[in-house]
């Protein structure tokens, strides 16, 4: 199953009532895993992606959900707590130095504010038929964004924009679009 606020409250209580009685044998989630309504029936496992997403608050509380629990961490950055214990010996650490098959670098630009090389840049994802995630660092101008970049792109390019303040059904439906290809750009 997967837990986070995207769900619905009735379909939360079922899942925490499910994750409680051991009818579920693995569970996906945010954050919310660690509010105080979740119970585990048998424990024996947590992976934590994005390790630095977390603080250690929210690991130790994992760790007392059952004495047993053997705890699995990625990151492509270790946080500097992580790398001390694997460095004292207190912690095993593994390091995937080697990218997967078929792998793409990523190029990264970093170019003066310039509708042409944005334009552009984004012309060339969708001709090989890609998708763009455009990042911005205001939700309040987003909207303004959304515009400027319409005005830019030709009308066949489906662009759209998200972000955390939104309803959750909302986000869900943009995520989906998107991920069906529905969505030739998204701001974030």
């Amino acid at each position: 199953e997967l837990l986070s606020r995207l769900k619905t409250p009735k379909e939360q209580i079922d899942i925490v009532k499910k994750l409680k009685n051991g009818v579920i044998d693995l569970i996906i989630g945010t954050h919310r895993l660690l509010s105080q309504d979740i119970k585990f029936k048998d424990l024996g496992l947590v992976i934590i992606d994005e390790e630095q997403k977390f603080g250690v608050k929210a690991k130790e509380h994992l760790k007392t959900m059952r004495t047993n629990v053997d705890m699995l961490t990625l990151t492509a950055t270790p946080i500097p707590r992580t790398l001390n214990l694997a460095l004292l010996g207190i912690r095993d650490i593994s390091i995937i130095q080697t990218p997967p098959t078929n792998r793409v670098p990523i190029e990264t630009y970093i170019i003066e504010k310039n509708k042409r090389d944005i334009k552009n840049a984004i012309m060339k994802e969708v001709s090989r038929e890609g998708q763009i995630f455009y990042l911005y660092n205001s939700v309040k101008g987003m909207k303004i964004k959304l515009k400027e970049l319409k005005e830019i792109i030709p009308e066949y390019v489906v662009i759209d924009y998200i972000h955390g303040q939104m309803p959750s059904k909302e986000i869900k439906y943009k995520v989906n679009s998107f991920e069906n290809g529905e969505i030739d750009v998204l701001l974030t």
